[in-house]
């Protein structure tokens, strides 16, 4: 609309110098005036022709008006009758009305010198205001025209640009409806709507783990009521029975009531040691508050092994060496962490009751106590054959080390990968009373992160077990 503007301006302005160059281009005919030096004389309408539209109107020496000469049918320009009412200066260009309607005239007042007189010279402006009334309408035209184009484009073009968002829309009602492992196409990180896609995408991918972790942990507790309820099924059920038994036969010989007697306190006991464990298990997943006491896992590791020796009666040997053991004189040294020294030991004999119930009779039990660095030869991280319910540790951090090793027949990668799961046994088959509930790793697991630490398997089919419990090094733990 400006550029429009200006070209109206600069076209009205070229059109009226073009009829001020006419008018000053312009000269009196030689019949316009006496031959004999007398003042213009009037004029016989008719008798003089001019060129184009010209009007001229004379005025005489006393500067009264003589007439007018010029044809055409347009109302003159509107001009008074003396020179003393003549708002004009001579020799420059002026603009009048016409006498009638609403047209002007451009007029321009000279002298004759020869004479002392003076005349009007005047054009209509009719071809200019035609002009400009044309390009105004061309003008008008094409301002429309650009305007319903512009519109039209502008439409378009904001369609194609929030045409993303629309896809966005579609795949976000698809994700509404259920399927919530779409994304979303546009992830142009250049555009402001592909960065929104890729935010998008990425919220996406965190709330469908966070499902999925909402059902695994669902099915993960339904399968632990589930269990716990099958352990708590048989005790319950032998309890019962025997009580009946009483019950029913009150005058049973005194050995068949001794021994009923004695599997109700055994059963009882199981149920006793099996609510413990899921209680324990309970408070260790709402991060229980540990002790931070200096410990010596050296000391607590040969208590450990003591008390396991006890258990064994004979058929496993038990023994306790350093964990760098490259020469037989290596010495033990002291290793020390922050923790709760109670439930550390707790973590070191669920180990070794695991190691002494899951393996056959005479199989040598070490039990390694050291310090190193975290790695895949040493441990604290994931490597290939490994398997841990612990995130690793990270790489080279110092490190205390309890390894319990067997020379048992190890176990298969895919019955390593669930040892630490609540309730699972390697031998279903095995009798409980000597199988365990299923529960020792799982505890010894949850203690052993809430130390900062992770209880981790290596395993291989007949090459044994390794349990290995790593802990940050008390001087590590005050560092932090």
């Amino acid at each position: 609309m400006t550029a429009q503007a200006i070209g109206v301006a600069g076209m009205h302005s070229w059109l009226l110098n073009r009829v001020d160059a006419q008018l000053k281009e312009f000269a009196l005919p030689e019949r316009a005036t006496a031959d004999d030096g007398e003042p213009p004389v009037r004029p016989v309408p008719g008798s003089v022709t001019l060129p184009s539209d010209f009007r001229v109107t004379f005025y005489d020496t006393a500067g009264k008006e003589q007439g007018t000469i010029g044809g055409g049918s347009k109302p003159g320009p509107q001009l008074p009758r003396s020179t003393g009412e003549l708002h004009l200066t001579q020799g420059q260009e002026s603009t009048v009305p016409a006498r009638s309607g609403d047209g002007q005239w451009r007029v321009l007042w000279r002298e004759v010198p020869a004479k002392g007189t003076s005349y009007v010279v005047a054009l209509p402006l009719d071809t200019v205001e035609g002009a400009l009334s044309k390009q105004l309408a061309l003008n008008a035209v094409v301002l429309g025209v650009a305007v319903i184009g512009l519109i039209a484009i502008g439409r378009t073009v904001v369609r194609l640009g929030l045409l993303p968002l629309t896809r966005m829309e579609h795949t976000a009602q698809h994700i509404t409806a259920g399927d919530i492992s779409l994304r979303l196409p546009d992830t142009d990180p250049r555009t402001e709507t592909g960065r929104l896609g890729t935010v998008l995408n990425d919220m996406l991918d965190r709330l469908q783990q966070a499902l999925r972790q909402r059902e695994f942990s669902e099915a993960r507790l339904r399968r632990f009521v589930a269990d716990a309820g099958h352990e708590l099924r048989t005790p319950l059920t032998t309890v019962q029975g025997f009580a009946q038994l009483a019950l029913r036969h009150p005058d049973r010989p005194a050995e068949q009531r001794r021994e009923a007697d004695e599997q109700i306190v055994r059963n009882a006991e199981r149920m006793n040691l099996l609510v413990d464990d899921l209680l324990l298990l309970a408070r260790l997943d709402q991060q229980p508050a540990y002790r931070t006491d200096l410990v010596d896992l050296l000391s607590l590791a040969a208590d450990a092994v003591s008390a396991a020796a006890v258990r064994a009666n004979g058929e496993h040997r038990v023994t306790l060496s350093p964990l760098d053991a490259k020469t037989d004189d290596a010495e033990l040294e002291v290793v020390e962490t922050v923790g709760d020294p109670d439930r550390l030991l707790q973590v070191v004999n669920n180990l070794l009751s695991n190691a002494l119930v899951h393996t056959p009779p005479g199989t040598p039990v070490d039990v390694r106590v050291g310090t190193a660095r975290a790695g895949a030869a040493t441990g604290g991280t994931d490597r290939p054959g490994r398997t841990s319910a612990c995130p690793p540790m990270a790489e080279s951090t110092p490190i205390c080390v309890i390894e319990v090793a067997d020379r048992g027949p190890g176990l298969p990668a895919q019955e390593a990968e669930r040892v630490f799961e609540r309730f699972y046994r390697v031998d279903p088959s095995r009798s409980r009373d000597r199988g365990g509930s299923g529960l020792g790793l799982a505890i010894a697991s949850a203690i052993a992160q809430g130390h900062s630490g992770r209880v981790e398997l290596d395993t291989a089919p007949g090459e044994g077990c390794t349990f290995r419990l790593a802990l940050p090094l008390a001087d590590n733990v005050r560092s932090l």
